[in-house]
């Protein structure tokens, strides 16, 4: 991604940072594979696909710890045993076909799980006895975020939605912080294996990039608050990660 960034791709990552973060996630799969159709060099997209995903999680995990509905002890439990297998994963290398593979993959289940109803959790009702295997996942979903550069909260919060773990609210936080703690530890197996020279070289061209989804993300923010209703926004997302997904996979 040499010279400036195309105002192009510039656009696609403001739009897909408004719509992941009005539905509380950060985008990093789709970050990926829209830099992965634009050419960039697929062992250095990582990098900025996850850097994205801090910049937009970051303040929706704050914005939920103020209002105090992160149930703390289930979500560190849950982020504790994913983030060293994150670091894992960013340390692992990978073929491009099986990267691509795996990336076009997550797009697709995540436009599936973007689609599948909401269960709240009922005042009266028991959580799922499948709570307890919720540890079991943990960890796979930790590798697989930083191997492809995601957070990986996009599965986990469904999971945590069908076993009723939590009330909605609580799950949104716990995915939220999911992916940004991921999102480091990924980052940071990346950046082992690549070099900090790489990280300081993809940053600094992708700057204009991190600007849009720090911009888009307050803006998605907003827009779940204020203007759609969220079921509408969650078909407007699952529409673009499932497109983008399919590209990928058919060899863009």
């Amino acid at each position: 991604m040499a010279g400036l960034v195309p105002i192009g791709l510039v656009a696609a990552f403001f739009v897909a940072a408004v719509l992941y973060a009005a539905v509380g996630f950060g985008g990093g799969s789709t970050y990926a594979a829209l830099l992965a159709l634009s050419g960039l060099d697929y062992r250095v997209l990582p990098l900025i696909a996850l850097a994205c995903n801090i910049v937009v999680v970051a303040g929706s995990t704050m914005r939920f710890a103020r209002a105090g509905v992160t149930p703390w002890r289930g979500a560190i439990a849950v982020t504790a045993l994913a983030a060293p297998a994150a670091l894992l994963g960013g340390l692992t290398p990978i073929t491009e076909g099986l990267f691509f593979n795996l990336l076009g993959a997550s797009l697709l289940l995540t436009g599936g799980t973007m689609v599948l109803p909401q269960f709240e959790r009922q005042d009266s009702g028991e959580p799922s006895r499948l709570v307890r295997f919720m540890p079991l996942f943990a960890a796979p979903l930790g590798y697989l975020a930083g191997l492809v550069g995601i957070g990986g909260g996009i599965f986990l919060a469904p999971l945590l939605h069908l076993t009723r773990w939590r009330e909605p609210r609580a799950i949104a936080a716990t995915a939220s912080l999911f992916i940004l703690v991921n999102s480091v530890f990924g980052l940071a197996g990346q950046m082992l294996k690549r070099g900090p020279d790489a990280f300081t070289g993809a940053l600094y061209e992708s700057l204009p990039l991190l600007i849009a989804v720090a911009i888009g993300g307050q803006l998605g923010s907003l827009m779940a608050l204020k203007l759609l209703p969220s079921r509408w926004i969650r078909w407007l997302t699952a529409g673009l990660v499932t497109i983008v997904g399919a590209r990928l996979l058919l060899g863009g």
